[in-house]
C-alpha cells in the first residue's frame, strides 16, 4: 500500500501552521497515529526553513507526504536556486545555549529515522525526512 498527497503553501508565516495541520489531518486519515507528533513538529521546522531560507520572493513551498507499510516520508520543496554553490547545503547546526535560532534541523535529526537534501528541478531543493509508519498491526514498529 502506498499513499501520497501534497499541498502547496503561500510564502506567508501563517502557512507554517497550515502545513502542520495538513500533515496531522493526512496522517490521521491514513490511520497513522504513531509518528504524527514527530512528523507534525518536523513539518513545522522544515516549512519554517523553507519560508525563511529556501523560497524565492513571491514563491511558496510544497509539502508532500508518502506512506507505505514501513515509513512515512515527509518532503518540503522550496524554490531558491542552489546551483553554482550560491546557497549553502542545509546542515545540522550546534547553536550556543543563548542563540535563539539554529535548532530546526537538529530537531529533525533527533526525531526522524533519516533525513536528507535533494536538488529539485528546475530550481530549489527538497528536504526530506522519514519516520517509521506504525500502521496498526505492523510488526516492524514494536520497540
Amino acid at each position: 500500500m502506498m499513499d501520497t498527497t501534497q499541498k502547496f503553501f503561500a510564502a506567508k508565516p501563517e502557512s507554517i501552521s497550515l502545513a502542520r495541520d495538513f500533515a496531522a489531518m493526512t496522517l490521521k486519515a491514513w490511520g497513522l497515529d504513531a509518528p504524527a507528533d514527530d512528523v507534525r513538529l518536523c513539518v513545522s521546522e522544515l516549512a519554517s526553513n523553507a519560508l525563511l531560507h529556501g523560497t524565492k520572493r513571491g514563491h511558496g513551498f510544497l509539502v508532500r507526504l508518502d506512506a507505505d507499510e514501513d515509513f512515512v516520508r515527509l518532503e518540503v520543496h522550496d524554490s531558491r536556486d542552489r546551483r553554482g554553490g550560491r546557497e549553502p547545503q542545509p546542515a545540522v547546526q550546534h547553536p550556543a545555549d543563548t542563540d535563539t535560532t539554529g535548532r530546526g534541523l537538529r530537531i529533525v535529526d533527533i526525531l526522524a529515522d533519516g533525513w536528507g537534501v535533494e536538488d529539485r528541478e528546475p530550481l530549489g531543493k527538497i528536504v526530506w525526512s522519514r519516520f517509521k509508519a506504525g500502521f496498526p498491526g505492523s510488526q516492524d514498529h514494536l520497540g
